[in-house]
């Protein structure tokens, strides 16, 4: 791979995984079972990252609004998460992935937080691809959250509030030690962020596409990663402006 070819790579990928409901729905199953085929997916996107030399990739798997949907689904997608945890973390330590959940975990029941923080432990050490996993998350929690780090600090006098400006808070941000996003990708024909990574978006090229994320594979993940090596990037400067830098 050409220094130009890396260039033009996304170093952080974001997805938000839309589409396992209708999926299940178009072939007159039940919605669990568009989730279990979406875990299908997840894996062949982490395999395809890992092929394609992308550094960093987050997956939006529950948001913190993902609560208020049926008693029953909700109980699935816990226990399918429990599985996929169980079964694919060997895998993914074997490969040199490093899982990390984001998110406010306290939700969720001690057993299943307990199993989240020792797959953080042992993976803890990979860097082949950071592989960010977003539970109850939403990107106005990250945002508050932030802003109470930073609130907290002025009240322990460990600095001043006109101080804080957006370096600063963005410090206290979820991934904020990890290559600033490059590329959203929505699947299932929805165009919105759904309070996905608002910070981290400022500046990130988004890429939506009508497949249903179990229908998301390698192909798909390439058109995508080709689509955003298409684009000029100007962060606020003029094309030319890029061009000279270049």
């Amino acid at each position: 791979m050409t220094s130009a070819d890396i260039a033009r790579l996304p170093r952080h990928i974001a997805i938000v995984m839309d589409g396992n409901g209708r999926w299940a729905k178009l072939r007159h199953r039940p919605r669990t079972f568009g989730h279990n085929a979406g875990r299908k997916a997840v894996r062949a996107v982490v395999e395809s990252c890992l092929r394609e030399g992308v550094k960093v990739l987050t997956l939006f798997a529950f948001s913190s609004e993902n609560w208020r949907r049926p008693e029953d689904e909700v109980s699935a997608l816990m226990e399918l998460f429990l599985r996929a945890l169980d079964k694919e973390v060997d895998e993914l330590h074997g490969n040199g992935v490093r899982i990390r959940f984001v998110g406010d975990l306290n939700a969720f029941d001690a057993g299943l937080r307990q199993r989240m923080l020792a797959a953080m432990a042992r993976t803890a050490g990979n860097d082949a691809l950071h592989l960010n996993v977003a539970v109850n998350y939403g990107g106005r929690w990250d945002i508050v959250q932030a802003a109470r780090k930073a609130a907290e600090a002025v009240a322990r006098g460990e600095l001043r509030a006109e101080e804080i400006d957006e370096q600063l808070l963005g410090h206290w941000m979820c991934l904020s030690d990890l290559p600033p996003l490059d590329l959203f990708i929505r699947t299932g024909g929805e165009c919105r962020v759904s309070n996905f990574l608002l910070w981290q978006l400022a500046y990130a090229e988004l890429h939506f596409t009508d497949t249903l994320w179990p229908d998301f594979d390698h192909a798909c993940l390439k058109s995508a990663i080709e689509d955003y090596a298409r684009r000029e990037r100007r962060y606020g400067r003029t094309g030319e402006q890029v061009a000279q830098k270049a």
